[in-house]
């Protein structure tokens, strides 16, 4: 947590007090951040207009919740986190991290924060990875002992053995993302903002970087605010998602939930042994084949049911080789929400502000 706190057991420990209730762990009340943008119209001429990036956004996230917080690009997902770790001074509203008010008590916060951002590192370019933790270490001030526990567990678990003494210009981006993640977990953070933890990762990798977050949170009961626009990151880490379009937010609740408010899809894509009638299945509700070519055939499914006993059913009437599952497209769900003309929609995903 702070630095030299040398109390606790180790990544994302919890221990100690907290100025911030553990229901408001992290609290926002009408979050504004507006940014003036000029274009020129002339040769000395131009023009002002303002953009409002976060428009009057108020939640409460509680101690220890892995919250998804998603949107298309530009929806202010980004500008909310800088404002949450003080790079941003909001324009109006306010909010509090820890009883911590993050742009008036910058430094103080970020010892109890950890951030990744998924296209920009916060290691150093030219140093091998392994010194990049060593300045971490001396920066945040941690124990010694504390950071050889940590840095061992965050090693082993994100398979960063090998990588060590390599140069963090010469990183994959899915290396590089993986060492970013441990450098945000060394000084024992109890918070963590992660903007696209899964990005460039094989399936492999993807799997272990998930496992680790769910350990993470289980066992030492570390806050994570999750932004991504892989679906299957919320699904298996969160059970509470956010949807901010415009700056505003538009659902707060559980990802079925959303599902249902948006009414989305998703693709079973399935490959059957030769070319065949469309796949019928009158008994399954929302079921439809949508495209058929040779052999493979594409059938769409409501987003919020199981794929489970669709494939089972498939698998027992028609002679198949091999399948996969398509999530919807965050975007398209989004656009259904505002093609029905209501909300925002709240549903039953954890405490927060009305």
């Amino acid at each position: 947590m702070g630095a030299g706190n040398s109390s606790g057991s180790g990544i994302g420990s919890a221990a100690g007090s907290s100025t911030g209730t553990d229901s408001g762990f992290i609290e926002l009340n009408g979050l504004e951040k507006v940014f003036e943008v000029r274009r020129r119209t002339g040769f000395l001429r131009g023009e002002r207009r303002e953009v409002r990036a976060v428009d009057g956004i108020s939640f409460r996230v509680a101690r220890g919740e892995m919250v998804g917080y998603i949107g298309p690009n530009g929806a202010g997902k980004s500008t909310t986190i800088k404002m949450l770790t003080g790079i941003l001074t909001p324009s109006g509203g306010s909010l509090r991290v820890a009883g911590i008010d993050p742009s008036r008590e910058r430094t103080r916060l970020a010892h109890r924060i950890g951030v990744v951002f998924g296209q920009r590192t916060t290691l150093w370019w030219d140093l091998p990875l392994r010194d990049s933790y060593r300045l971490v270490h001396r920066m945040y001030r941690v124990p010694d002992a504390r950071f050889r526990a940590n840095m061992d567990r965050c090693i082993e678990l994100l398979d960063l053995k090998d990588l060590l003494d390599v140069p963090v210009r010469q990183l994959s981006l899915g290396q590089r993302m993986r060492g970013d993640i441990a450098a945000a977990l060394l000084h024992d953070p109890e918070v963590l903002y992660l903007d696209e933890p899964t990005i460039g990762l094989d399936v492999v990798s993807k799997a272990k970087v998930r496992g680790f977050l769910r350990d993470l949170n289980a066992e030492h009961g570390t806050t994570v605010l999750l932004t991504t626009h892989d679906l299957t990151d919320i699904e298996q880490l969160c059970k509470r998602v956010m949807v901010i379009d415009h700056g505003r937010l538009m659902y707060d609740g559980a990802l079925s939930g959303l599902h249902e408010v948006g009414e989305s899809e998703r693709t079973l894509m399935v490959d059957l042994e030769r070319e065949l009638p469309p796949i019928r299945l009158e008994s399954e509700p929302g079921v439809r084949t949508v495209k058929v070519e040779g052999p493979r055939q594409w059938l769409a499914f409501p987003a919020s049911a199981s794929a489970a006993p669709l494939v089972a059913r498939i698998a027992a009437e028609y002679p198949m080789v091999d399948l996969s599952v398509r999530e919807p497209d965050i975007e398209a769900v989004i656009a259904k929400m505002y093609a029905s003309g209501t909300g925002p929609w709240v549903g039953d995903g954890g405490p927060r502000v009305q």
